[in-house]
C-alpha cells in the first residue's frame, strides 16, 4: 500500500479503543494514518463520545495531525476505508451476563466464548458481521477486515464461508500473552525464540524453539510449575494443568484449555462466583471495571492509555491488531498468530476451514505456517470443536433449531439432555431482540409460557 490510510473501527466506544490509538501512534512512522472513524450504535453513544474525545486527545498529544471522527452511521464511515477493525459486542455487557448466568443457573459453564454462552454470542454476532461485509463489498471493496470480536474464530470463519470475503484476519490476545511471558521464564528474549501455534481460537497449542533450533517447549512446561506469573489473561482462573499431560503432549495448551482439561475445577470456580452476590460472574465484574475506566476516560487531562485497562481480559488485543495492519500495509511479513484459512497448515482439519495458527503477515495477508498432524488426543479434541463451530455458524445464518441442538450436544462443556434444551430455550428468550433468525421458535416458547429461571438474567431481559 502507498499513502496515508483510513481506518474504521466498528465498536469504537469500546474500552479497548485507547489501546488501539496507542498502537497506531507508535507505528505512525511505518503506517501513516490519514483519518480514523469510530463507529457505534445508539445504545453505545455515550461511551463513544467519552472514548472518542480521549482518542482525539491522544492524537493531539502526539506529533501527528490525525482527526478522529465519531458516528452512528456505519455506511458513512466505511466509504473508501483501507482497514476495518471490528470490536463490537451485540447486546453489550448485559448480554454477556445473561450468557453466563443462565447456564450457571443449571450447573453448567457460563463463559463468554466457551460452552452455551460462547455459542449464543456467536449466534448474535455472525449476522451482524455479515451485514458489515455486505456494506464493505459496496463501499470499500479493497479494504481488509481485521476482526477481534469474540468468538473470533467462528466470526472470522463466517466472514469467509458465508460472507465470501477473503480479505479477513481474526485476532486474539492469548498468543501474544504467552509470547510476552514465556521467554523470560527460561532466560531468553522473544527475538531468540521461534514460536509455532496451531489449533482454533481459544483452543490452540504451541511449541517454541531457541536461536539454535533446539526445541525449548519442555523447559517452558517445567517453568510453568515454579510459581511465577503464567501470563494468563485476567479473565481465566489459574488452576494448573496436569504436568504429566503436558509432558506427554509436548505442547503448551492455551489458557482456555483449562475449561476442557480441568473442567470440574473451572466450573466450580464459575459457580462460586455466580453464587456470590458481591462478586457475580465475570461479566458482572467487567461491568464494574468498565465503569471505572470510563470515569477515568472522562478526565480532560488524560491523553494516554491508563494502566487500569490491563485488568480487562482482552489486554493486548488492540496492539496485535495494529501490528497486523502495519504488517499488511508495509508488507513486513511479521510472524503473528491469526485466524485464517487453513490451507493445509493443520492437516487434521479441512483446508477451507478457519484455524488459529502462526503466519507471516504481509501485503497478501496471512501465509500460514505448516504445523503438521497432531497426536490422537489433540486431534480428537480439535475435530470435535471444529465441527461444533461449523454447526454454530450454520445455526447463526439459518436459524435452524435442530442445528443449534446439534452444536449443544457436540459441545464438551454441555451435558446433553433436557437441561441443555432448557438452557437453549431460556437463552433464546433472553436474547430475543438480537436473534431474529429464531423468531418463530421464540414465539413458540413464549406461547408455551417458558420463563427465565435466573432472576438477574430475567431482569436484564425485560
Amino acid at each position: 500500500m502507498n499513502g496515508p490510510v483510513k481506518i474504521v473501527t466498528i465498536g469504537g466506544g469500546s474500552s479497548y479503543t485507547p489501546e488501539l490509538m496507542e498502537g497506531f501512534i507508535k507505528r505512525y512512522d511505518i503506517m501513516p494514518v490519514r483519518e480514523i472513524w469510530l463507529v457505534d450504535i445508539e445504545d453505545g453513544k455515550e461511551k463513544l463520545e467519552i472514548v472518542g474525545a480521549m482518542a482525539q486527545r491522544m492524537w493531539d498529544a502526539s506529533p501527528y495531525d490525525v482527526k478522529v471522527h465519531l458516528t452512528l452511521d456505519r455506511r458513512a464511515a466505511l466509504k473508501d476505508a483501507d482497514f476495518v477493525t471490528t470490536q463490537f459486542r451485540v447486546g453489550l455487557l448485559n448480554a454477556r451476563i445473561k450468557d453466563e448466568r443462565i447456564p450457571l443457573s443449571y450447573g453448567m459453564l457460563g463463559q463468554e466464548t466457551n460452552g452455551a454462552g460462547g455459542i449464543f454470542k456467536a449466534l448474535r454476532t455472525i449476522p451482524v458481521i455479515l451485514d458489515i461485509v455486505r456494506d464493505m463489498k459496496e463501499l470499500c471493496p479493497n479494504a481488509w477486515l481485521i476482526n477481534f470480536t469474540n468468538p473470533s474464530g467462528m466470526v472470522t470463519e463466517a466472514v469467509m464461508r458465508y460472507g465470501k470475503w477473503d480479505k479477513v484476519i481474526g485476532l486474539c490476545n492469548v498468543p501474544i500473552g504467552a509470547m510476552m511471558k514465556e521467554p523470560e521464564r527460561i532466560g531468553k528474549t522473544l527475538d531468540q525464540l521461534t514460536y509455532k501455534f496451531a489449533g482454533l481460537n481459544h483452543f490452540h497449542w504451541h511449541k517454541a524453539f531457541d536461536e539454535n533450533g533446539k526445541e525449548v517447549t519442555p523447559e517452558i512446561i517445567d517453568s510453568l510449575y515454579k510459581g511465577e506469573d503464567t501470563g494468563l489473561p485476567a479473565n481465566i482462573f489459574d488452576v494448573p494443568f496436569f504436568k504429566e499431560q503436558l509432558d506427554t503432549m509436548g505442547m503448551i495448551p492455551c489458557g482456555y484449555h483449562r475449561y476442557y482439561y480441568r473442567q470440574e475445577e473451572m466450573l466450580n470456580h464459575c459457580l462460586e462466583e455466580y453464587k456470590d452476590p458481591e462478586l457475580g460472574t465475570r461479566g458482572q465484574q467487567v461491568k464494574k471495571t468498565e465503569a471505572e475506566l470510563f470515569e477515568l476516560y472522562k478526565d480532560p487531562k488524560l491523553d494516554y492509555k491508563p494502566e487500569q485497562l490491563t485488568k480487562r481480559g482482552g489486554a493486548h488485543y488492540s496492539d496485535t491488531a495494529c501490528d497486523t495492519i502495519a504488517s499488511i500495509y508495509a508488507n513486513l511479513n511479521r510472524h503473528i498468530v491469526v485466524t485464517t484459512r487453513n490451507n493445509g497448515a493443520v492437516p487434521d482439519l479441512p483446508p477451507e476451514c478457519a484455524v488459529e495458527v502462526s503466519a507471516f503477515i504481509g501485503a497478501a495477508g496471512a501465509r500460514p505456517i505448516a504445523f503438521g498432524t497432531l497426536h490422537p488426543a489433540e486431534r480428537g479434541w480439535l475435530q470435535c470443536m471444529k465441527n461444533m463451530e461449523l454447526c454454530v455458524e450454520e445455526a447463526a445464518v439459518t436459524g435452524d433449531y435442530g442445528i443449534l441442538l446439534q452444536a449443544f450436544i457436540l459441545n464438551p462443556q454441555i451435558v446433553s439432555g433436557e437441561t441443555a434444551v432448557k438452557i437453549i430455550n431460556e437463552l433464546l428468550l433472553a436474547h430475543k431482540k438480537y436473534l431474529p433468525q429464531f423468531a418463530d421458535k421464540i414465539a413458540e416458547l413464549e406461547a408455551a409460557g417458558v420463563a427465565i429461571k435466573d432472576p438477574v438474567a430475567r431482569e436484564l431481559s425485560k
